[in-house]
C-alpha cells in the first residue's frame, strides 16, 4: 500500500464499570463515578491517520489502543480471533474501562 494510509474502524462495544474496585480503592469523593462519559456504546470512528486521535476520541484511550491498531492496520492479526483483521482492545481506566472493536477496512 505505498502512498496510501490503511484505514481502520473503531467501534465502542461497551462502557463498563468495576464497582467493586471503586468501592475498595477510591476515596469517598470519587466513589460516585459513572461509566466513561467520553464515549457512547455503538459509537464508531474511522481512522485514516495515526499521529493523533480521531476527532472527539479520548486521548487516554487512544494512547492505550493505537499500537495494537497500527499492527492490525498494517496487516497483522490478533492470534485466536475468529475474524481476521479484527481485534478487541480496551482503555486502561480499570475503574471504568471501555472495550473497543477495531477492524481493518482497507
Amino acid at each position: 500500500m505505498p502512498g496510501k494510509m490503511p484505514r481502520c474502524k473503531i467501534t465502542v462495544l461497551r462502557r463498563t464499570i468495576n464497582q467493586d474496585l471503586i468501592d475498595e480503592y477510591l476515596d469517598d469523593e470519587n466513589k460516585g463515578i459513572k461509566p466513561c462519559e467520553s464515549f457512547k456504546d455503538g459509537q464508531e470512528f474511522i481512522v485514516d491517520r495515526y499521529y493523533g486521535a480521531p476527532k472527539d476520541f479520548c486521548d487516554w484511550a487512544w494512547a492505550d489502543i493505537r499500537y495494537d491498531m497500527l499492527t492490525l492496520a498494517y496487516g497483522g492479526n490478533m492470534p485466536g480471533m475468529k475474524q481476521r483483521g479484527t481485534l478487541i482492545v480496551g482503555c486502561t481506566d480499570w475503574f471504568r474501562p471501555v472495550i473497543f472493536k477495531v477492524e481493518r477496512i482497507d
